[in-house]
């Protein structure tokens, strides 16, 4: 025991005896990312967005002629943080969290012709100057309105969930809710909120890279048109760039699958609960 201002307190070395720790784990402290990852990172989702179906075979060549000298499970590694894989079909496309319940995908020959008949959701990997941070979004997939986004420096749900609630106050509620099988959207909370909603569950299948394609083009705007032009140095300018892209994306863009009708006369139908 320790004596303190005449109170008696538990010694660090009895603290962790009791709690079953190594002495060590009590000034354990996360390392972030390095320079020389983070740079590698960004060149990954640049080469991932040009050459979608490069693996880490590929990427490792690509970088080696950059001067970068990586194995290829140290470039998995970055593409699993990055949430990036290679286009091409295969048996996973995306890894779920084993305790959690996978959904039929639903939208397969479907004829969707209508805002609000199907909402889409997907998470993407932002760079910044130093670090990095996860963008997810909402997606009306008939009209093309994002709906509601959150920036988030984790992978977790809770900015899955934000995003969701935000879009379901602000539009009403989808039929259909489709996603791929990440355990963000798999997880008890997220779904609990569709079902409560009476929104039908759909996620895509293995091996089935295109079942949300149409959200995969939008980070591919994204990032060519905003993010990579203009670097962000800080959360705060990536927040308000990305908001400042999306108000122009909703309200401005043609887009070539509606005819290039823009947004704007889209995203009218969609606001419509």
């Amino acid at each position: 025991m320790i004596q303190k201002d005449g109170i008696e307190e538990i010694s660090i070395r009895d603290r962790v005896k009791l709690l079953g720790l190594k002495r060590s784990s009590l000034y354990y402290r996360e390392k972030g990312i390095s320079t020389t990852n983070s740079a590698i990172m960004k060149i990954i989702d640049k080469i991932s967005l040009e050459n979608p179906c490069y693996g880490s075979r590929r990427l490792r060549a690509m970088l080696g002629k950059l001067g970068f000298k990586v194995g290829r499970d140290h470039i998995r590694r970055l593409m699993r943080l990055m949430r990036i894989h290679a286009l091409y079909p295969r048996k996973r496309t995306s890894i779920p969290n084993k305790g959690h319940k996978i959904y039929p995908y639903l939208l397969r020959n479907m004829n969707i012709n209508r805002a609000n008949q199907v909402w889409c959701a997907d998470i993407t990997y932002i760079p910044l100057a130093k670090g990095f941070l996860y963008l997810v979004a909402v997606m009306d997939w008939y009209s093309r309105k994002v709906l509601s986004w959150r920036l988030s420096t984790t992978l977790d749900s809770a900015f899955c969930i934000e995003a969701l609630r935000e879009a379901l106050r602000n539009y009403g509620c989808p039929e259909i809710f489709n996603s791929d099988q990440g355990c963000q959207f798999t997880s008890h909370e997220f779904i609990a909120i569709l079902i409560e909603k009476d929104i039908r569950i759909s996620m895509d299948g293995k091996g089935r890279v295109y079942d949300n394609i149409f959200i995969e083009r939008l980070w591919r705007s994204l990032k060519q048109e905003e993010v990579y032009i203009k670097a962000y140095e800080s959360t705060m300018a990536c927040r308000k760039g990305i908001g400042s892209y999306f108000v122009d994306y909703n309200t401005k863009r043609p887009h070539q699958s509606l005819a290039r009708i823009s947004h704007k006369k889209n995203s009218a139908s969609a606001a419509e609960p």
